[in-house]
């Protein structure tokens, strides 16, 4: 996306680059955007690991909530998804009385869920999912081979959206040629409204771009209802399915919200996170050149390492207790991924990027029991094919300048990478 000069982002809370023990325990936000964009939120969430595993914050922009940031604690609110309900929604705002937008079936409890969920499980199964690595390692090899070596370009752009706007495409059977509208869509859904100013929209477009969505969505259930398809793609199984025959526009364009965010920002993210981190940790660089055997392995690390959803949230359905604390009926638990995947005392050296570590599967960047992400094995298969063509071409990506994170507390990611390639 692109627009007019950088916004004026909000008001500084004054959390991020202060020291996170110099601030009372009871003020502590961890919502706080500008700690996401800034990357100093790894010391807040070590102190509320150690001092207060299961917080109290009471004033944010969105009203207060638990912050739950250790492994096992996530763990149990995973576990008991009737004490901590998925619904009304997944992120800590509320949605707006005016456009109550709900993320499709990952905002759905019992069998709702499970009936929605499996009518498109299908498309990413790793059955389909082998059928499509041909294309997507044809795509990948036409990428690489097209960014210009020896000059600086954003592998954000150029790599990370691209890759995963076509495989999205792909999934939806989306007109190729538009296929660009996904990642528009899927960034206005997660954008803060002072990111979409910065991107060259007003508050007030957001409602109107998801509608466009929703009506070019409805022409193709529409065009695709009582039609058997050649193959497997999200829009055919969804018009062809009796649990969502009748489903209404909202509860459509939620599902369609979260099919799009699902596979376009997570993977997208731990694309460009996979060279940061590999930048930031020469010494894994080195392992990797010497073996780029260990490939698999090393996604699942870069998955953990990244954690491209940082969290999820769950509304307390009746009084409970976790860790010692009074949950309350109706109270906002938020399960904070980023921090539980750097639990000490779940993950060893959880603090170091290994790509070579034992049980890499070990993390919580899928989540976990009803929730799991259905998209996990489709992520995996990206990055796997993108790092072993990547290897065959390049003995270095290297990061050419700082990267500019986005200033989101949900979607953990990059906005720009600017990198420079180095051929073997």
């Amino acid at each position: 996306m692109t627009g007019p000069a950088r916004a004026t982002p909000p008001p500084s809370t004054g959390q991020a680059g202060a020291d996170p023990y110099s601030i009372p325990l009871e003020k502590i936000d961890v919502s706080d955007g500008e700690l996401f964009e800034t990357d100093t939120l790894w010391g807040y969430f070590e102190r509320l690991r150690k001092e207060d595993p299961v917080h109290w914050c009471a004033e944010s922009p969105d009203g207060p909530y638990w912050s739950v940031t250790r492994f096992e604690d996530v763990m149990h609110v995973e576990k008991h998804p009737e004490i901590f309900s998925s619904e009304p929604t997944i992120v800590l705002p509320d949605p707006p009385p005016d456009f109550p937008l709900q993320p499709g079936f990952i905002a759905m409890d019992g069998e709702r869920h499970e009936a929605h969920r499996k009518v498109v499980q299908p498309v990413a199964s790793p059955r389909n999912l082998k059928k499509l690595e041909p294309l997507i390692r044809e795509r990948v090899a036409e990428i690489l081979d097209g960014v210009p070596v020896g000059e600086t370009f954003d592998w954000v752009d150029r790599v990370s959206i691209e890759l995963t706007t076509g495989m999205l495409a792909t999934m939806f059977d989306f007109p190729w040629e538009e296929r660009r509208k996904l990642t528009l869509w899927s960034d206005v859904s997660t954008m803060a409204d002072d990111q979409l100013i910065e991107a060259g929209y007003q508050p007030e477009d957001r409602e109107r771009l998801l509608r466009e969505c929703l009506d070019c969505f409805t022409r193709l259930w529409k065009e695709r209802e009582g039609r058997r398809a050649e193959s497997l793609d999200f829009v055919t199984a969804m018009a062809n399915s009796a649990a969502m025959k009748g489903i209404d526009p909202l509860t459509y364009l939620g599902t369609l919200v979260l099919l799009i965010v699902g596979g376009n920002d997570t993977t997208r993210n731990s694309i460009t996170g996979g060279v940061v981190a590999l930048n930031e940790n020469p010494g894994e660089y080195d392992k990797l050149r010497a073996d780029p055997g260990l490939i698999p392995n090393m996604v699942n690390e870069i998955i953990r390492w990244q954690t491209p959803l940082a969290y999820m949230r769950r509304t307390a359905t009746r009084d409970t207790e976790l860790a010692g604390k009074a949950i309350r009926k109706g109270d906002r638990v938020v399960m904070w991924y980023v921090s539980a995947n750097r639990d000490e005392t779940a993950i060893p050296r959880a603090d170091e990027f290994l790509i070579d570590r034992k049980n890499s599967k070990h993390h919580l960047s899928f989540g976990w029991g009803v929730h799991f992400c259905m998209g996990s094995r489709m992520a995996e298969m990206q990055l796997r094919v993108l790092w072993e063509e990547v290897m065959q071409r390049f003995r270095f990506v290297e990061v050419a300048g700082a990267p500019v994170r986005i200033r989101s507390s949900f979607v953990k990611g990059f906005a720009e990478l600017p990198v420079r390639v180095h051929p073997w």
